[in-house]
């Protein structure tokens, strides 16, 4: 194998040109031989022991070529790739020049990591929000809290909206059952829309004991098999029952925390929410830094690298569909659109997203950052923490090598966001106004401010007095 030239091209392409000399190329000759003997039919030979000179001199020295090729050109190219040192970020676009019995020149062009020229990162403003946590926050989780600990109590009444019915219902399409139309000793909270359109709203006003026929129409956009259909749902209300919420005091605190009184469950709920929107103004301002990281970056981004994150996109997607038992198909139907029409709604977020990943590798880089391996333990011991997991298990389900490059992205955020100046949203939203009226003054298409009514009173006062 000879790299006869290694030439850059537009898109972080590299055009490979590599010949495959006489002596390797006929030992592919002679593979390719082995290989396709058994299915070449030469008069007064068995199957498969028909010499090769015999089978070129009938069909021509070039019959075993195009396979050769085949068989040599994997290995070539590799080696190619390796001698080049090329980073290469997906399949080489191949074509063959010449093939004789001297060997074959074959040139493959191929998308190679491309080289980054970071914008600035260090000394940006980003808007910040200033957390503040007041009493009626604190009230707001601990009635979360009280209705995670509420319970449902019976009552002996008509139903309501807000209350819980618990019934029994089939359904039937021009009398006859349809498949899921059945239920037993089923909790409803009426008025929680879980049902479909109507059918809670009849509900109201039933007692326990009491069954009756509610009439419904299903809607349009439902599932194929009932959509539009009218149906007829036979209803018995077994109980009806009220939530029932328990009172916030000291007994509550000690019931649903480690502390004994309910001023020092306060307490802790303001600190932890203090924690938690503090965390979240962290996030969203480095975010808005990255992204101007990202959008100041320098690069002939590969279309392979963006392709690749699309499909990693979509393989996501339809894999949380699937988890929550929607097949991807179905998705389609459901929102009217394609898989080809998704996978191009995917291109511009996966740009960005390479965008991104380029620019964070680039401050790793130019900032020589490392992790060391007590770094990545450290932060496989934080996920064994998060999920409860003992840190053996989550070595088996992470890779080192995947993690540390978690760490290294980490630490490059926090070189942009040490070095930052964060700005109140408010100061940040006058900024970014300012200087859209000053681009548009720049364009002609902003006319002169006028000056207010007072200083033109004041000028027309100095004019008179002289």
């Amino acid at each position: 194998m000879n790299v006869k030239s290694c030439e850059k091209v537009e898109k972080s392409r590299v055009a490979l040109t590599i010949s495959v000399g006489a002596e390797e190329f006929e030992a592919a000759v002679n593979k390719a031989y082995l290989k396709m003997r058994g299915k070449i039919n030469v008069p007064g030979f068995r199957a498969g022991k028909a010499p090769r000179k015999i089978i070129e001199k009938m069909y021509g020295a070039e019959v075993f070529y195009e396979e050769a090729v085949n068989i040599v050109l994997p290995d070539a190219y590799e080696a190619a790739v390796a001698e080049q040192k090329l980073d290469v970020v997906g399949y080489p676009e191949v074509e063959l020049e010449g093939v004789n019995a001297e060997g074959c020149t074959f040139k493959c062009t191929v998308p190679v990591y491309p080289e980054v020229k970071l914008g600035q990162y260090k000394g940006l403003e980003a808007p910040k929000a200033e957390v503040k946590v007041m009493a009626a926050d604190v009230n707001a989780r601990l009635n979360e809290m009280a209705d995670r600990n509420s319970r449902l109590v019976s009552v002996d009444r008509a139903a309501k909206k807000g209350d819980t019915a618990n019934i029994d219902f089939e359904g039937f399409a021009g009398g006859v059952p349809f498949d899921g139309g059945k239920g037993e000793s089923h909790d409803l909270e009426l008025g929680s829309g879980s049902f479909v359109p109507g059918f809670e709203d009849q509900v109201i006003g039933m007692k326990a004991g009491e069954e009756k026929d509610i009439d419904i129409t299903f809607p349009q956009d439902y599932t194929p098999e009932l959509a539009g259909k009218a149906v007829v749902f036979h209803v018995k209300v077994n109980e009806v029952k009220v939530k029932e919420v328990p009172a916030l005091d000291d007994e509550f605190a000690k019931d649903v925390s480690e502390f004994d009184t309910l001023k020092d469950l306060k307490a802790d709920i303001k600190k932890k929410l203090t924690e938690e929107r503090n965390t979240a103004a962290q996030r969203a301002f480095e975010d808005v830094l990255m992204q101007k990281v990202a959008d100041g970056i320098e690069a002939d981004i590969p279309d392979a690298m963006v392709d690749a994150q699309a499909e990693q996109m979509v393989n996501n997607f339809k894999q949380q569909m699937a988890a929550q038992g929607i097949p991807f198909e179905q998705y389609l139907k459901m929102t009217n659109t394609s898989e080809a029409d998704f996978k191009a709604q995917a291109q511009a977020p996966a740009l960005g997203q390479v965008r991104m990943d380029l620019a964070l590798a680039a401050i790793v880089k130019e900032e020589k950052l490392e992790a060391s391996d007590a770094e990545v333990d450290a932060e496989m011991e934080k996920v064994a923490q998060q999920y409860g997991m003992d840190l053996e298990t989550v070595k088996k389900y992470l890779r080192a090598d995947e993690v540390k490059e978690q760490v290294l992205r980490e630490k490059a955020i926090r070189v942009v966001a040490d070095s930052a100046k964060a700005v109140a949203p408010e100061a940040a939203e006058e900024e970014k106004a300012a200087k859209k009226t000053a681009k548009k003054a720049e364009d002609g298409e902003e006319k002169p401010a006028k000056k207010p009514a007072a200083k033109k009173t004041a000028k027309k006062a100095e004019d008179k007095a002289e």
